[in-house]
Parts: C-alpha cells; structure tokens; sequence
C-alpha cells in the first residue's frame, strides 16, 4: 500500500466526494471504487449510460519527422496504418516479449500522436519511452499526464448525451479521435470515441483548468451528471471490461507474459511485411516456432459459489494447473467468470476444470470471449 503522503489525487476528487463515493488506493492514486454498487453502476452503463474518471491514466504526445518510425521500433501494431484521426490498440514490449504496457495511439497530425497509457504504468513508461529517444532531436516526447481531467462516458446513450453537451463539435467514429470545444493553449480538449466496457462511449479529455475558480474537469462532470449520466467506479469498470474479456495491466498482462500469451496476437503485426523491427520482436517469433506454454483461458462457474477473485487456484483432475488472475461475479449473466494462464491443452472450450476457493473446489468450465454480448 502507498504512503498516504504520496497518494495522487485526481482533479475531480471533489466530485466524487460530492457524489458519495467510496475511496481507495489504485495503481498510487486515491480513486473511486464505487457509488450506489457495483452492480447498480454497472447496470447503467449496459442500459443507459455512466461515467468513469480515468485521469489517473496517461497522456503522451510523440511528434517530429521520425516519430513514425520510433513508434513503429516501439510498439506492436502497424502504426503506419493509422490515417490522421484514427487510432488503434497495441502494446509495449520488453526484450523478453512481455508487456510493458497495453495502450491506444491516436495519429492526431501528420507527425503527430497522442498515446493513452495505463495509470499504473505511467512512470515506467515515460521511462522506457524516454531511455530510447533517438539523440539528434527527430522525435520529441510531451508529457501531458498532469495537463488533463479524463472521463470515460461509456453505454448506449453515450452518444445522445454527448450530441446534447456539444451540439457544434465533431462526433469521431469508432476508435476516432477530434477535437472538444475549445482548447487551452498547447492542451486541446479531445473527444475519442473508444472504451474498456463493450459498450459504445468516448473518453474526453480537458484542460485541467481554464482560468476559472472551478476546473475544466470538473465542470464537464458535473454537465454530465446534470445529463442524467451515472457516476460510476473502479469495481463496476472492472466488471464490465471482465465480461468482455479485456485484459487488465498487472493482472491478466504482465512483464512476464507475452501477447501471445494472452490471446492479443492480432494486435501484434509479425506477419505484416511493412512492420518494421520492433522490441521483443525476437522473442514472440521464437517463442510462436516452440509453441505457447500457456495460454490466458476464459473460464466460468457451472455451479453456484462464492465471487472468484485473482490468485484462486485451478485444477484439472486434482492437480493445480494455474491460477485466476482476473475473477468476478458477472452482473449481467450472474455466473462467476474468469481468466487464468493454462498449459495450451486445457485452453479447449468445454473442457472440465475446478477452481477452488478457500480450500473448496468448485465445477467449473472453458468457455468463450467474450463472457457476455447483447
């Protein structure tokens, strides 16, 4: 657990303070877990529409005449791809194929892009991107963290409510990324039409301040919350990128996994004959020619049980073959649901496995992603 004195706070805290959350540490930072309960928020998010801070997360801009070439050096997916206006999923590699980081990259200019990178991540990120800057100046690195108040705006009136708030402003289509209103100097407000939930939504980003007494931020939420939108937390995103099998940095994505790995190798470009080198390149190859040693399996309960967390035990035959490293009790299916690393032949949907919880086994069974679709 972090010191209390180097927690970071996020420039909507008062908000959530406003609207009845309960806090806790996550990844450094003091956010909200939930408001009224998960499965309420959570709910809203499927019918209608919640909203989610997520300026913990990261905001880098890479620009210059060899940007695209570093990105492509850097990251797994063709960046090459990516006309301006659009982005795109894709991670960051150690040497050794694991992940440093999965994020989204957003080509904004012509030499210009905007990366999102995870909360937990951001300084050894940062780090990482910086160790390889080239030294003649052709890439430039801004970070943008501290400059911006973000909010996910996720469910099926998302797009209403938004037309509503910003009647003149561009809509981006799916994994599109313009411009918000009026922007603040070297910050612009941005609007991406892209998610962790299944759902359709945008993630905004504003100014952290504006000149005025009340913060951008803060004004956008509470436009937001007087649209009708719900306040959502930490528990109800957990269960919601869960049931569509989204993985989670730290839990179901680590340094030591590959993409691979973890079910992700359509988001990596070995096969591309444009994709030029790229960390850990080496690594996925040879490890794809000796075949997986295990493989992030979706498996759910088929009998009634306690909510599965990480770190539950799972057995085939009596015998422990993995571990959950992500686990909940689905709210719109009401069927516990997880994700575990497993040897490749246990990976087959149907097959017959336990996880046991607190010494007690409990039947369950290799399913599917994702766990739940409309």
């Amino acid at each position: 657990m972090s010191d209390p004195m180097t927690l970071k706070h996020s420039p909507l805290e008062s908000c959530h303070l406003a609207c009845g959350a309960r806090m806790v540490e996550f990844g450094g930072w003091l956010m909200p877990v939930q408001y009224t309960g998960i499965m309420d928020e959570h709910r809203a998010v499927r019918s209608g529409s919640g909203m989610f801070d997520i300026s913990h997360m990261g905001e880098v801009l890479i620009e210059g005449s060899g940007a695209l070439e570093w990105l492509e050096r850097l990251l797994t997916n063709r960046v090459g791809k990516l006309a301006i206006g659009r982005g795109q999923y894709t991670m960051m590699l150690n040497e050794r194929g694991g992940v440093i980081d999965d994020l989204i990259i957003y080509r904004t200019g012509e030499t210009a892009y905007f990366l999102v990178i995870n909360g937990a991540c951001r300084d050894m990120d940062l780090a990482w991107m910086r160790s390889r800057l080239p030294a003649d100046g052709t890439v430039l690195l801004r970070d943008l963290g501290n400059d911006y108040a973000a909010i996910a705006l996720q469910g099926p009136d998302s797009e209403k409510v938004l037309r509503t708030l910003y009647p003149q402003s561009e809509i981006p289509k799916r994994n599109g990324i313009a411009t918000l209103g009026e922007s603040e100097g070297f910050v612009p407000s941005l609007v991406a039409r892209t998610g962790y939930t299944g759902e359709d939504g945008f993630e905004l980003f504003v100014p952290v301040k504006d000149g005025s007494k009340e913060g951008n931020g803060e004004s956008l939420w509470k436009s937001l919350l007087a649209a009708g939108v719900k306040p959502c937390g930490l528990g109800a995103r957990d269960t919601l990128r869960l049931e569509m099998g989204y993985p989670l940095n730290g839990s179901d994505l680590s340094l030591d996994r590959t993409p691979l790995e973890a079910g992700l190798g359509k988001f990596v470009a070995l096969d591309d004959p444009a994709k030029i080198e790229f960390t850990g390149r080496h690594a996925l190859e040879s490890q794809r020619s000796k075949g997986l040693p295990s493989l992030l399996t979706p498996l759910k309960l088929t009998v009634t049980g306690p909510p599965l967390r990480s770190h539950y035990p799972v057995l085939s035959e009596g015998l422990a073959v993995g571990e959950t490293c992500s686990g909940a009790l689905s709210p719109s299916l009401g069927e516990g649901i997880a994700m575990a690393y497993l040897p490749p032949s246990l990976s087959t949907p149907g097959t017959a496995l336990e996880v046991e919880v607190r010494g007690r086994g409990y039947a369950a069974v290799v399913t599917t992603l994702p766990f739940y679709s409309k």
